[in-house]
This record gives structure tokens, sequence and C-alpha cells, in this order.
């Protein structure tokens, strides 16, 4: 049976196991941290540009524009300031009076939250003005909208995630904890949810337990933060805050808080989104930063972001650390392309004879040449094949990390196109690698090293 050039490759490969395989590894793991840094690079653009919707801007009292927009449209976080309810009607007559009209003004609180998932108490115009991609409007997986306190709708990772159904019910987390756990969040016909003396310290959180929000409704999935939040009526919000500032004044005992109960100093907000309407004759995009000079000059207090450019200076701060990430990845992926030269290169002295003996045989120099070249960029394939294997799991990974501990809802996504730029490129630095072992091996001198062994 001839032997084929495929089976002296892969001998030879085999007789060198333990060198093949780490070098191969070393290859790969250059390969996942490409793979990774460019997957979450592309993901984070493309979720970070959905979630901010049609809104043009985004009003808060909190330290920073960009703060602002991580917490109130990516819910990474509890916003740590809120404003007057009343704010929002003065800032739509503010904004009337500059000739710069708001098409809505949509209040939110942000705080509370299901399982460490976020709550966003706001207003039926959420989803009847609000887009949370421009041009696509909310749509109901099942079931409808809230249209009254205590009726809270989930995002369709919350659903997914959590199994809840429309017609259960739940109670909600005071503040992102994620130590509720899960079942003690449930609500049930058995739970004496009117015990008004029920005492939160022995909870692991605080769960809102005298009230019980009904699910009327769950999203179809947008892409975006939106997916894992959780959105009910304002004012079921203030109830329920209410409550406990009516339990810490007036102590246990007191009855259930409602609506008439409610206090200015209870109405309040953590942001408001922003649309300017158009103007005939003069583009929607003039009026918007002649609309955020207005509110920062109202003397409200107030910040205004623009959610795009938010992000855009988010990028341009990790694009640093990007390009430093992707450039000690690209030196590691040289130094095994080094590694493939040495281990190559330092087997050519026990092999020079194995090539003598092949060039007797009938083999050319360009043969011979050709096996070292093969070799080597096989190797650079099984590295390339590893990184990418290494690289998903990374990437999932990283991307559960990032949800767990910032809010951030990344779902990792490549084109093949880079895929399979990434393993051509990796394939070809193993090739050239192996240049000079395979030059080695074609300048090796049949005569000198078939001489018998003293």
């Amino acid at each position: 049976m001839p032997m084929t050039d495929f089976t002296i490759v892969r001998r030879s490969l085999n007789a060198r196991l333990f060198s093949t395989v780490t070098t191969a590894l070393t290859v790969g793991v250059a390969v996942a941290l490409l793979f990774v840094l460019l997957t979450l690079r592309d993901s984070a653009k493309s979720a970070f540009s959905r979630g901010s919707g049609n809104m043009h801007l985004l009003v808060s009292a909190e330290a920073s524009e960009l703060e602002s927009v991580l917490h109130s449209v990516f819910y990474t976080g509890a916003p740590q300031a809120f404003f007057p309810y009343r704010f929002v009607d003065e800032l739509d007559e503010i904004l009337g009076e500059a000739d710069a009209p708001a098409q809505f003004i949509i209040p939110t609180q942000v705080g509370d939250s299901f399982r460490g998932m976020p709550v966003v108490a706001t207003t039926e115009d959420f989803f009847t003005e609000f887009q949370p991609f421009e041009g696509q409007p909310w749509v109901a997986a099942s079931g409808r909208w809230f249209e009254k306190p205590f009726e809270v709708v989930l995002g369709a990772e919350v659903a997914r995630t959590s199994g809840l159904r429309v017609g259960q019910m739940i109670y909600l987390t005071h503040g992102m904890s994620r130590r509720a756990g899960a079942g003690n969040d449930i609500a049930t016909d058995d739970d004496h949810h009117h015990d008004h003396d029920h005492d939160h310290d022995h909870d692991d959180a605080h769960i809102h337990r005298e009230y019980r929000f009904e699910i009327v409704g769950i999203l179809a999935a947008t892409g975006t933060s939106h997916d894992r939040a959780l959105f009910t009526h304002l004012i079921g919000s203030w109830i329920m805050h209410a409550h406990d500032r009516r339990l810490a004044e007036l102590g246990h005992g007191i009855e259930l808080t409602t609506e008439a109960d409610l206090t200015e100093a209870d109405r309040i907000i953590t942001a408001a989104m922003v649309r300017i309407a158009g103007r005939a004759g003069r583009a929607t995009a003039v009026n918007v930063p002649a609309a955020a000079v207005t509110i920062r000059r109202s003397g409200l207090g107030l910040r205004v972001a623009a959610p795009g450019d938010e992000v855009r200076k988010l990028f341009r701060i990790v694009s640093n650390l990007d390009q430093i990430f992707i450039a000690l990845a690209g030196a590691i992926l040289i130094s095994s392309g080094i590694g493939i030269l040495l281990a190559l290169y330092n087997s050519m002295e026990q092999r020079r004879r194995q090539i003598a003996v092949l060039r007797v045989l009938g083999s050319s120099r360009s043969r011979i040449f050709g096996l070292i070249m093969t070799e080597s960029a096989v190797i650079g394939m099984l590295g390339a094949a590893a990184g990418l294997a290494i690289g998903l799991v990374g990437s999932q990974l990283a991307t559960g990390i990032l949800r767990d501990r910032l809010g951030l809802d990344i779902r990792p996504e490549i084109s093949p196109e880079w895929l399979l730029v990434l393993a051509a490129a990796t394939t070809l630095l193993a090739t050239l690698a192996g240049l000079i072992p395979a030059i080695m091996a074609y300048r090796t001198s049949v005569a000198r090293n078939l001489r018998p062994i003293a």
C-alpha cells in the first residue's frame, strides 16, 4: 500500500504528539481570545445601538449623562437620584415655549427588581409611543399592556428564564437584589398578602409582600435590554414605596396604602424619555440640541443625555482597552507561530535521516519542502479549530458574567466571513512559521545523513 503525503504528515505529528498538542493549544488560546474580543465588541455595539429606541433625549437627576443612560435605558444598575413627577409637565411647557415641542415625554422609575431583573415603572405611553428600536413598535406575544396599578408586563427574556405565564401573580423586590430566591416571590391564593404586620427584616431581600402584581402580558423579543425587564404602572410603584414610608413613620398595623395616601414627595421618577416633534420646514435633528439646551437652562437641575452620543462616548473609552487586548491576542498568536517554528526546527535534527531516506525512496526536494509546510499548516488548522471551539464557550461565559455582574444583555454574534478570515489568517501564519524548517529539510544532504551511525 503506497504511503501518501497525508499519512507521512499524520505519523510525523503523532510521533511528536505532546509537542503537537501543546503548540496547537497555544495557537488555540490566541484564536479564542481574538474570537471573544471580536464577538463581544460587535455584539455590544449592536445591543447598545438598539436599546435607546426612538427617544431623542433622556432627562434625569443622575451625576453624569452616561450613568443615566446605562441605568435607565440598559438597566446596568439602580439610578442614584430622582426628581418630582411634576417636572414632566413643566418640561412639556418649557419645551413648547422654546419652540421645540415634545412629541412625547415618558416618565420611568427604575429601582425594584424580580430575581435580579429590573422592574420599570412607567405609563401606558411607554408601549404606545416609545419604540425599543426605531420603526419597530412593541408587540405583545401574549396578553396585553398594563392598564391599572399592580399589573405587570414581562419582557421576553424574563418570561423565558422564569417560566411565568399570563395570569400568575408575583411579588417585586426592593432594589436590584439578586438574593430573592426563586419561589418565594411567586404569589399564591394561600399567601396572606394583606398581613400588614409582615416583618421584612428576616427576608434575604426586601420583598414587597403587601402588594401582588398580576402578569397581564408578555412582550415579543426585541433584541434589546428591555427583553430582560418587567414593566408596571407608575402609580402602583408609588403606592408600594409609599407604604414602606408609612410603615417607617407610623409603625406596623396600618391599613394598606392607596393612591389617596400619596404625597407629592411620593410621586417621583428616575428619568424621562423625550422625543422632540418635527416642525414644518425644519428637520427634527435641528430641534434636539436646542431642546437639550433649553432643559439644561430651565433651572430644574436636571441632566440631559442624548443616548446615541453617550453610547458612542462609551465605545470611544472602551476602544482603547479593546485595541490593547486585540494587540495582546495578536502578540500571543505571533508567539504561537514562533512556537511552531521552534518545534519544527528542533525536530529537524532528529528527522534529517528520515528525510534522507524519503529522498532515496524517490521523494523530490520540493515534495519534502511541501510535507514540512503541510505539517505546519495542519498544526495551525488544529489550533484554529480548537480556538474557535474555546471561543464559543468563552463568549457564552463572558456574556453570562456581563449579564449577572453588570446587567448587560449582550448576545454573541460574529459573521461567518470573520470566522473564515480568522481561521485562514491563523493557518497562513502557521504555514509561514514552517518556512524555515521546510527550507532546512529542502537542503538536507542525502549522503551525509545516510552514513552509518558510529
